[in-house]
């Protein structure tokens, strides 16, 4: 059985890309990319999914009356396409009870540090100003906070002392590449199991 993804982004696309040429090489064996979802129309992540050949979805959130508005119809595109997990990959809004509700437990979600460390924008900045000798990268289940979903997997990234906030982002994007392709590969074979808050992956 094929399993079905829809991938959110806000921005440059790089995880997006990432995922797609993964499963389109055959190293997410019996995964399909059904949906970009995307709230920015000048994205530049639309202009790699027109280039991948992955149908878009694009809104402008100020166009609804509410976010329980715009997420439903987000809803019923992603039902229409028969999508069974959502991947967060930079985008930049916090998902409301609507899609939650619809896709509890299957919304997961990338973040640039070492949860519960810097949620929220700019995790590269916060890490850079307080001073941390090691960052990272997250993903997690998302819930109905900021950041704040049991967490499934996570990778250190140490940050040097000339360290600016583009060199520890190129770095950070290497690793968030392949544990996010890691963690949608373990998902797809049911081998996450969670308990309250613990999540233990099956081998």
């Amino acid at each position: 059985m094929v399993r079905k993804l829809a991938i959110f982004a806000s921005g440059s696309g790089s995880n997006f890309e990432a995922i797609v040429q993964a499963v389109q090489a055959g190293r997410l064996a019996g995964v399909e990319v059904a949906l970009l979802v995307c709230d920015k129309p000048q994205a530049k992540v639309l202009e790699r999914a027109e280039r991948l050949g992955i149908e878009a979805f694009v809104f402008q959130p100020k166009e609804y009356a509410s976010k329980a508005a715009f997420e439903a119809e987000i809803v019923a595109e992603l039902q229409k396409r028969d999508v069974s997990l959502v991947v967060l990959a930079g985008y930049m809004r916090l998902v409301g009870e609507t899609l939650l509700s619809a896709y509890e437990g299957r919304i997961i979600n990338l973040h640039p540090s070492l949860l519960p460390a810097f949620p929220g924008k700019d995790a590269i900045g916060q890490a850079l100003a307080y001073g941390v000798k090691i960052t990272g990268v997250t993903v997690h289940l998302v819930d109905a906070g900021l950041d704040s979903g049991p967490i499934i997997a996570q990778v250190p990234v140490a940050v040097h002392d000339n360290d600016t906030a583009e060199t520890l982002a190129a770095r950070i994007h290497e690793v968030e590449h392949g544990l996010l392709i890691e963690v949608i590969g373990l998902l797809v074979e049911d081998r996450v199991k969670l308990t309250g808050r613990h999540v233990q992956v099956i081998s």
